[in-house]
């Protein structure tokens, strides 16, 4: 089972960025998806989620508007699109596979990409 983060890197504010996330060795689409993001010296913090179809989704306060998860369940890639990015969205950005909608809980992760937003 492998999730592999892709497309960090440093980005001014204001600008866009794309991460993405592609899964191997299980189902892809019998899982939710997450993305969540870790500061230095903060908790981690759950960013958004979709649903197994991508009906579904669920985003943090702090990036709602910004921030969108999408899917593609032929490539079995999920995607955050990050806009509008901001110094305080600095942080490792990890993606995670659940089968459980409702628990906090995650089957997979990733090994994480870095978003640094700086000018």
């Amino acid at each position: 089972v492998q999730l592999v983060e892709s497309g960090g890197g440093l980005v001014q504010p204001g600008g866009s960025q794309r991460l993405s996330c592609a899964a191997s060795g299980f189902t892809f689409s019998d899982y939710h998806m997450r993305w969540y993001r870790q500061a230095p010296r903060k908790e981690r913090e759950l960013v958004a989620r979709i649903s197994t179809a991508g009906g579904t989704t669920d985003y943090a306060d702090s990036v709602k508007g910004r921030f969108t998860i999408s899917r593609d369940n032929d490539k079995n890639t999920v995607y955050l699109q990050m806009n509008s990015l901001k110094p305080e969205d600095t942080a490792v950005y990890y993606c995670a596979a659940t089968g459980i909608w409702w628990t906090s809980a995650n089957d997979y992760w990733g090994q994480g990409t870095q978003v640094t937003v700086s000018s």
